[in-house]
């Protein structure tokens, strides 16, 4: 039997407290464009890739942050990005990439329209690309390749999903409708 000092359990418990602590999210910039709620992402391809997550997004797609936490409040990514760098951060890591759309291939192994999320969270097609209204008189559009679905927007919903090859979704809940 191994007999660990009280100092020991002590500083075992500072290091595991330390370990769940949750940094500060970034101070937030009240003329920024902000977003906050839950995110769901899966990559239908083997192996299946999944994230969801609890996030805040400040900015745009020319520069920002968002954060990504754990149900537990735990912080699991950062992402920061300007045009000088694009910054991803995860407990003891630092990544640099290209921009967004390689930042989100690396991590999920799959490139999304990042610059057009920015627009489909707020309920708009993207004004880089052409969109059209989806089948049905659905509320909604198809930008990209995907289908942009707001039935539920007024709720905060937003549903994007790609067909091709592999199958994405991306599902969104807002915290609050974004204007």
């Amino acid at each position: 039997m191994i007999v660990v000092p009280a100092w020991g359990r002590a500083a075992a418990c500072a290091l595991l407290l330390n370990a769940c602590a949750t940094p500060k999210s970034p101070p937030r910039d009240p003329d920024a464009p902000y977003l906050s709620g839950r995110l769901s992402v899966r990559v239908d391809a083997e192996p299946v890739r999944a994230v969801t997550a609890a996030f805040e997004l400040q900015g745009d797609a020319h520069q920002g942050v968002m954060v990504l936490t754990s149900p537990l409040g735990a912080t699991m990514a950062e992402a920061r990005w300007s045009p000088a760098a694009t910054v991803l951060t995860v407990p003891g890591a630092q990544s640099r990439y290209a921009d967004l759309d390689d930042l989100a291939a690396q991590a999920l192994g799959e490139r999304l329209p990042m610059a057009a999320l920015f627009d489909w969270l707020r309920g708009r097609p993207w004004a880089g690309a052409v969109a059209r209204p989806l089948a049905n008189a659905a509320p909604g559009f198809e930008q990209l390749g995907w289908q942009v679905r707001l039935e539920r927007f007024d709720e905060g919903l937003v549903d994007a999903h790609r067909n091709a090859p592999p199958p994405v979704s991306v599902r969104a809940r807002l915290d609050r409708p974004a204007p």
